[in-house]
């Protein structure tokens, strides 16, 4: 099992979690690996890192040469472990390592993916209420009912983490991303502890750009590979909204023909008018962009598959040569 820890100036926790996280491990019997990241720590974070090393060969860490992100910290983190399951958790000590059995025991029941609940957060009601209205929006629009997408927290197989590309905040919507590839994804209630040193690291911008990359993961699983699906939505819309306005203005035109109170009618002084034409141009341009991600998505050979294989009969490489015995 490897553990992967994203770290920014936490130099005080570290040493504590890598004891508790090895006194758990040791007590279960787990075999397990430490790697953390070191997002850009302007602490003394790297020189506790490089003790602990010192003195635990499971121990290793990858130091970036600044902040890059929560992301690209796990990913960095994803590319170094060598476990099957990895686990995921802050550096803060307001994660308990207590609950590590507790994740293993729920992927035995066959989950995937399986993310921590912290029910009851110790955190200022200036960061729980938005929390909690980003939980129920990313539910409410992705389909998968987890109370706490923002929690860190998480166990995955190793299979997840090699699939998923993570940048900007997409991090807390692996579980999402793993749903909608066919994976099983659990939850579990976990303790969460107040902080006891250092700073939150996450202000209002995290929140605003959760929110951005939420409408990206929403388009990434509703309209895998189809763009004109959305787009060209859109466009029949307005086209079809234009349409009608000019069937109304055609009526119009020739009841004022055939009145003489309307003969001087005059079409296009009225708003409608270029409304009609202003509908019908925006929706012929939304379906010709449309129309082009198309031809650029079926062009481009190297993109992530939507789908995600679980078996084969008979057994076969990944690249369909079935497997034979000599």
């Amino acid at each position: 099992m490897s553990f992967v820890i994203p770290t920014l100036d936490e130099s005080e926790s570290l040493a504590k979690l890598h004891a508790r996280i090895v006194q758990v491990c040791d007590a279960s019997g787990i075999d397990r690996e430490i790697v953390f990241v070191d997002d850009g720590s302007t602490d003394d974070s790297w020189q506790v890192i490089q003790s602990l090393i010192a003195v635990d060969d499971q121990t290793r860490a990858i130091g970036f040469r600044r902040n890059f992100g929560k992301a690209a910290a796990l990913e960095a983190g994803f590319a170094a472990a060598t476990g099957e399951i990895a686990i995921t958790m802050d550096a803060d000590l307001q994660d308990d390592p207590d609950e590590i059995p507790r994740f293993l025991a729920k992927m035995d029941e066959g989950y995937d993916v399986v993310s921590g609940w912290k029910r009851v957060r110790h955190d200022p009601w200036h960061k729980v209420f938005p929390s909690r209205v980003f939980n129920a929006l990313v539910s409410r629009m992705t389909g998968v009912k987890l109370h706490d997408h923002n929690c860190g927290y998480k166990a995955y197989r190793r299979e997840i983490f090699e699939e998923v590309r993570l940048y900007g905040e997409r991090h807390r919507f692996v579980p999402v991303l793993a749903a909608a590839r066919g994976w099983r994804v659990g939850e579990i209630e976990v303790l969460h502890h107040a902080r006891k040193f250092g700073r939150s690291k996450y202000g209002v911008s995290r929140l605003i750009k959760g929110f951005l990359d939420l409408i990206t993961i929403y388009l990434l699983t509703s309209f895998p590979g189809r763009p004109l699906h959305l787009i060209g939505g859109f466009g029949m819309f307005f086209f079809a909204a234009g349409g009608v306005g000019m069937i109304y203005l055609t009526a119009r035109w020739v009841i004022s023909r055939l009145s003489d109170s309307m003969a001087d009618l005059h079409l296009h002084e009225t708003a409608i008018f270029y409304y009609c034409i202003f509908s019908v141009l925006l929706g012929a341009q939304f379906m010709l962009a449309g129309l082009l991600a198309e031809l650029i998505v079926s062009r481009t050979d190297n993109r992530t598959s939507v789908y995600s294989v679980a078996k084969r009969l008979p057994q076969s490489d990944e690249h369909g040569r079935i497997n034979t015995v000599e």
